[in-house]
């Protein structure tokens, strides 16, 4: 990677990267590079620019052990790492306000302390696995007010966590599985805001507003907000389309999108990588011309009787290296194992570490495309991130 271009060039290897937070920032202006080093982030200052021109963004969510995805740790991504032969430019967890409101520092720290940035999930829900919520985290109580300080305090704490961060709220929200999908807010009735639009996405529009705004009103301009979508529409329909559910260009700085293979033992059926991507990736063009596409969580589980994991995620690693998507501009493999009944049998593995076909799949692909992976994060000033996605076009 050209000097002028980002960050450390042959850094990719997880001995190369070391453990301390060393950044360059990239075109602040048309020729100065700035190094910082760690707890160097001024509050606000700078945010994660996107990779280089033909290259992408390597990232993971490296598991943990509840299944509540909040309780990642070093070791969980040092495995991973060692695994794919590769270091991570994010690390991806949630922050469950049914667990604290309060801001996650402690994972944050550490994330940032080995190079990488945090991307949290903003998961304001009351229960771990109900698509319901209750007061206070309601998209009404929201837009109500109801959680307005905390959301401050959070916004104060990201703005003083010396880190740029990646955040996205309303994970998959055009998935019935989680309580900010339309379908718990309104759904299709008229009865709020614009009488032409349906209550249900267009509360969530607000609330997604309502939040972004208030922290921002914080003072934590170092965050790169992220509206995340699944790859297809489920219910599929029309007051369900992931279309519905877009807060405008003035609050998303990157999209995202889910794409799965198998994820238990049980399922017998699966659509392919490229098919989900190629199903969606229009869409999310079109509502979001000049945004940045990231592939925020992909993985496929060891033990179906439908596709083995290395054989589902060998051309999606093959797509995303090779740039057949022009405006993806990074992936993160969900790298997790967990229960799903009282049958080992059929416990969900998609650990790379406990894979090792894939494991070896992992290591030959990132390997072989050594060159195009971004594996360290590219910091830019706050005021040059939408330029640098242009000069991608």
């Amino acid at each position: 990677m050209p000097l002028a271009e980002g960050v450390g060039a042959g850094a990719g290897t997880p001995a190369a990267s070391g453990s301390m937070w060393m950044k360059l920032i990239t075109r602040v202006t048309s020729v100065a590079l700035v190094v910082l080093g760690a707890g160097a982030v001024e509050s606000g200052q700078y945010v994660i620019g996107v990779p280089p021109a033909g290259k992408v963004y390597h990232g993971v969510y490296p598991g943990g052990v509840s299944g509540a995805e909040d309780d990642i740790t070093p070791a969980d991504v040092d495995a991973y790492e060692a695994a794919v032969g590769r270091t991570c430019a994010w690390v991806y967890f949630s922050h469950n306000w049914y667990v604290s409101r309060a801001f996650p520092s402690a994972t944050v720290a550490w994330i940032g302390q080995r190079g990488a940035v945090p991307y949290i999930r903003l998961m304001i829900r009351r229960f771990p696995w109900k698509p319901v919520n209750r007061r206070p985290f309601r998209l009404r109580d929201i837009l109500a007010g109801a959680l307005d300080e905390d959301v401050r305090a959070w916004g104060r704490a990201a703005r003083d966590c010396g880190t740029p961060l990646l955040v996205e709220y309303g994970t998959e929200m055009n998935g019935w599985w989680f309580p900010w999908n339309a379908k718990y807010n309104g759904g299709n009735a008229r009865r709020y805001g614009d009488p032409l639009k349906a209550d249900g996405a267009e509360r969530f529009r607000d609330t997604f507003r309502r939040l972004v705004t208030l922290v921002r009103e914080a003072g934590a301009s170092n965050i790169t907000w992220v509206f995340h979508v699944n790859w297809e529409d489920d219910p599929q329909a029309a007051w369900n389309r992931l279309e519905e559910y877009y807060p405008g260009d003035d609050v998303v700085d990157w999209v995202a999108i889910s794409a799965y293979g198998p994820q238990t033992p049980l399922e017998q059926r699966y659509t392919s990588f490229c098919d989900e991507v190629d199903a969606v990736y229009g869409r999310v063009q079109a509502v979001a011309p000049t945004k940045p596409v990231i592939i925020a969580e992909f993985g496929a589980c060891a033990h179906s009787p439908a596709i083995a994991p290395e054989a589902w995620a060998a051309p999606a690693l093959e797509a995303l290296c090779s740039g057949r998507w022009a405006r993806v501009i990074g992936f993160s493999w969900w790298n997790e194992n967990w229960q799903n009944d009282n049958h080992a049998a059929h416990d969900t593995v998609m650990r790379v570490q406990d894979i090792p076909a894939l494991g070896a799949l992992f290591r030959a692909t990132l390997g072989r495309y050594d060159e195009r992976l971004q594996c360290t994060p590219v910091i830019v000033s706050n005021n040059v991130r939408v330029s640098a996605m242009e000069r991608r076009r």
